[in-house]
C-alpha cells in the first residue's frame, strides 16, 4: 500500500488540472482535474450477512479485526475534519453491511450531534433493519438505500447465497414505516438470472414509493468472473423496462449524481401527453446508473474511505492512503489529517483507476479488493 502522498507539481500540468499548486485543504477535496469530491462514503465495517455473487465468494472473505476497524471515535474525528475543513456536504454509511456493527446507533447519534444539518444515508441489505430502524431515526439517520435484486424468492436467494427476502421486506417496512425516506432501492441485474425481473422489481418499487436504482454490474466482484458482454447495460435496462411502463428522461440538472432518472408512467403514455400533463403525474421515479457503458467520471464528487481508515479517490484505484496511523498518533493534528486527505485526492486519477473511462484498456487493472471491503 503507498504511503502518503506529498504534493507532486509534475500532476498539476493535466490538462484540464486547476492550478500548479497542488492538493489545499482550504479549496477542499480537489483532484488534479478540478473535481472537488462533497460526498464523503465511509465503510463502517467489512463484514456482510450475504454472499451476493457480484460482490462477495460464496465462502466470505477474511474479515478485519475490531481492532483494524475504525473505532467511533475515528469516524467522528474523520467526519468532522471532513464537514469543517475539506467541504463535505453529504454522508453515506456502507459496508459490508452497516447493520453488523453494534455501536452503529451511536455513531449516528454523534455524527447528527456534530452536524445537524448533514444529509447522513446508509446503504444495507436491511436484514436485522425492523429491530434498529425507529432508533436509527430518532439518532439523527437521514434515510437508507436498501440493496434488493429481486422480489422473487428462488431468485433472490440465487443471488445472494441466502433465503432471506422476508427479512429484507420486513426490514424495508420497518425503514419506511420510521421515516427514513426517501426510501431508495438499488439493483444490479444479472444476465440469465434476475434481468426478467426487471419490469417487476420496478412495478413493486413504484407501488410502495420507492425510488429504484439499477446498477451495472461493475468488476468488484471477489469471484473476479466480471467480464463486459456479460453486464447488462444500462440501454439493455431502459429496453427491458420499456417493456411494461413508458421511461421519460426528468429535467434537473444531474449535479453530480451517478444515476439518470426517469419518471415512470404506464405503458401506452405519449410524449405529448407527458409534455401536456394530461397524463397526470407519473406513477413514480427509475435510476440507473452506468459506471460501465456510460460512465460519468468527469463529474465525480465522491471520496471513500474504507473500515480501516484508508483513503479511495476512485472505486477502481489500486492506490490507497492510509489515514488509521496518522488518527493513532497522539501527536497528529486535524490540520495534518486534513492535508494528507486532499493530497491522496489531488491524486485521483482521470477515470476507472487510469487515464480514461474504459474497462478494457491496458491500462485498466481491476481493484485487488471487493467491493465488500472498499465500501460501496
Amino acid at each position: 500500500m503507498p504511503t502518503l502522498p506529498s504534493q507532486n507539481p509534475s500532476r498539476s500540468g493535466v490538462a484540464g488540472g486547476p492550478d500548479t499548486t497542488g492538493a489545499d485543504p482550504a479549496r477542499g477535496l480537489m483532484d488534479s482535474f478540478g473535481r472537488r469530491a462533497t460526498d464523503l462514503r465511509i465503510s463502517l465495517i467489512d463484514k456482510c450477512n450475504l454472499r451476493c455473487t457480484y460482490c462477495m465468494p460464496a465462502e466470505g472473505l477474511p474479515w478485519l479485526s475490531k481492532d483494524q476497524l475504525l473505532s467511533a471515535a475515528e469516524i467522528r474525528r474523520l467526519v468532522n475534519i471532513g464537514v469543517n475543513t475539506l467541504g463535505v456536504r453529504e454522508l453515506r454509511l456502507t459496508g459490508g453491511e452497516p447493520l453488523v456493527r453494534a455501536d452503529l446507533v451511536e455513531i449516528i447519534a454523534d455524527l447528527r450531534a456534530d452536524h445537524p444539518d448533514l444529509p447522513i444515508a446508509m446503504t444495507t441489505n436491511a436484514i436485522g433493519l425492523e429491530r434498529k430502524a425507529a432508533a436509527l431515526a430518532e439518532a439523527g439517520l437521514t434515510r437508507v438505500n436498501i440493496s434488493l435484486d429481486s422480489v422473487h424468492r428462488e431468485t433472490f436467494a440465487q443471488l445472494t447465497r441466502r433465503d432471506s427476502l422476508d427479512k429484507v421486506l420486513i426490514g424495508v417496512e420497518a425503514a419506511s414505516a420510521a421515516g427514513l425516506t426517501p426510501l431508495k432501492i438499488n439493483a444490479v441485474l444479472m444476465r440469465g438470472i434476475n434481468d426478467v425481473h426487471a419490469a417487476d422489481l420496478l412495478e413493486w418499487s413504484v407501488q410502495r414509493g420507492f425510488e429504484l436504482r439499477f446498477i451495472e454490474q461493475m468488476p468488484l466482484d471477489g469471484d473476479q468472473q466480471w467480464n463486459k458482454e456479460g453486464t447488462i447495460s444500462a440501454a439493455e435496462t431502459r429496453e427491458l423496462l420499456s417493456e411494461r411502463f413508458v421511461l421519460s428522461p426528468t429535467p434537473e440538472n444531474r449535479d453530480g449524481a451517478p444515476a439518470e432518472r426517469f419518471d415512470v408512467y404506464p405503458l401506452g403514455t405519449t410524449e405529448e401527453e407527458i409534455l401536456d400533463g394530461l397524463q397526470g403525474p407519473p406513477l413514480g421515479r427509475v435510476g440507473v446508473i452506468a459506471s460501465v457503458t456510460e460512465p460519468f467520471c468527469a463529474d465525480c464528487r465522491r471520496t471513500r474511505l474504507t473500515a480501516e481508515g484508508r483513503v479511495m479517490s476512485c472505486l477502481f484505484s489500486n492506490e490507497e492512503f492510509d489515514l488509521m496511523h496518522l488518527l493513532r498518533d497522539p501527536v497528529t493534528t486535524d490540520a495534518e489529517i486534513a492535508q494528507a486527505w486532499a493530497e491522496a485526492m489531488w491524486l485521483k486519477p482521470a477515470a476507472h483507476g487510469t487515464d480514461r473511462p474504459g474497462f478494457d484498456l491496458a491500462s485498466f487493472h481491476r481493484p485487488d479488493r471487493s467491493m465488500s471491503a472498499i465500501g460501496g
